[in-house]
């Protein structure tokens, strides 16, 4: 992962809200769930709502898929992974031996 696509992601996660609707959509799984439930589940209206998922779907962390009137939003696990493994690629400088208890996502 670039640095300035990380950047982008740990951006967007640095939000009170973005984080809260970000770890329901991770608990929830990939199947999704549609917006107006999120914003019911965490009490946030829908214009707010609205603009909280077009900052997290910007910065690659969910995606969007319409199902009849309503959009449903699910988390991208590759992008999380990618996050990970940006963070821990150099990891005590390539030591294996040293990172033995650190788990790199595949």
């Amino acid at each position: 992962m670039e640095q300035s696509l990380a950047i982008d992601a740990f951006g967007a996660l640095a939000h009170d809200t973005r984080l809260e609707i970000f770890r329901l959509l991770v608990r929830r799984g990939p199947e999704g769930t549609p917006a107006m439930e999120v914003g019911r589940l965490l009490d946030i209206k829908p214009s707010t709502l609205s603009g909280h998922l077009a900052t997290l779907k910007r910065a690659g962390l969910v995606s969007s898929e319409r199902q009849h009137r309503e959009i449903q939003y699910a988390p991208r696990f590759e992008a999380v992974n990618g996050l990970v493994r940006f963070l821990l690629e150099d990891c005590c400088g390539g030591d294996e031996a040293a990172c033995a208890g650190v788990a790199l996502p595949d």
